[in-house]
């Protein structure tokens, strides 16, 4: 968070680190006053939580069918909802959710995942229809399997199985993201 910050401010930006517990609603609230204190607004906002408790169904423990809804899913309504009323009285707004393929298609061993990347993409959806007419733009961006800490964590031959599956029979970058997420964000969106 800290090294985003830096290079923000290298570039003649001005930049807000701020740690927060993304299930803990009034601690988001206060992130969003001190953002709103500090730039006067908040004009785009990206949600790109995103962890996993993997295991099988039947296996899934209640508490990490939790933590990854709440982490993933849950923090994007929190935030969004503490936004999006100053987006509104600005009439111009970013919201861009960084979802995954895995909450399109499935797969064996993270139904706590894929439900949590769904529900943002339904809840995008939705967020896109309740305030387009006022000038805030909803986004969802779902990803393949992109070089990151979770997927460096796989196994090599469960990587090379995925990039198989892949037409450029590689792992996405977080930079071909960035640059869908800077798109999206932008008055060319």
């Amino acid at each position: 968070i800290y090294s985003a910050a830096e290079e923000i401010e290298r570039a003649g930006g001005k930049a807000l680190p701020c740690i927060v517990d993304i299930r803990s609603e009034d601690q988001i609230q206060a992130a969003v006053a001190k953002a709103v204190a500090m730039f006067g607004g908040i004009d785009i906002l990206v949600n790109n939580a995103g962890l996993t408790r993997d295991n099988i169904l039947l296996r899934l423990k209640d508490d990490d069918w939790d933590t990854v809804i709440d982490a993933n899913l849950r923090s994007a309504f929190a935030t969004t909802r503490a936004a999006v009323r100053g987006m509104m009285k600005k009439r111009w707004g970013r919201i861009i959710n960084i979802a995954s393929v895995v909450g399109i298609i499935g797969n064996k061993g993270q139904s706590n995942y894929a439900a949590s990347k769904a529900g943002l993409i339904g809840l995008t959806k939705s967020v896109a229809k309740e305030f387009a007419s006022r000038g805030v733009l909803a986004n969802v961006v779902a990803p393949g399997f992109i070089e990151t800490d979770m997927t460096a964590a796989m196994t090599p031959e469960a990587r090379s199985t995925m990039s198989a599956q892949i037409p450029l029979e590689r792992l996405g970058t977080p930079e071909d993201i960035a640059s869908v997420v800077t798109f999206l964000a932008s008055d060319r969106a």
